[in-house]
């Protein structure tokens, strides 16, 4: 699931000063998410 992926990544909690901090935080966590994703489906793609 993408969220709990996501708290895997970053632990429990968002350890920032200010909301623009973690805003910033939390979408290079959907980035790099998003990243893993596409490198898994290109090669499940590619092996099939």
């Amino acid at each position: 699931h993408v969220f709990a992926d996501q708290k895997s990544q970053t632990g429990l909690f968002i350890r920032t000063f200010g909301i623009t901090r973690a805003t910033m935080r939390i979408g290079l966590a959907n980035i790099v998410y998003n990243m893993r994703r596409l490198l898994f489906l290109e090669r499940l793609s590619a092996s099939a």
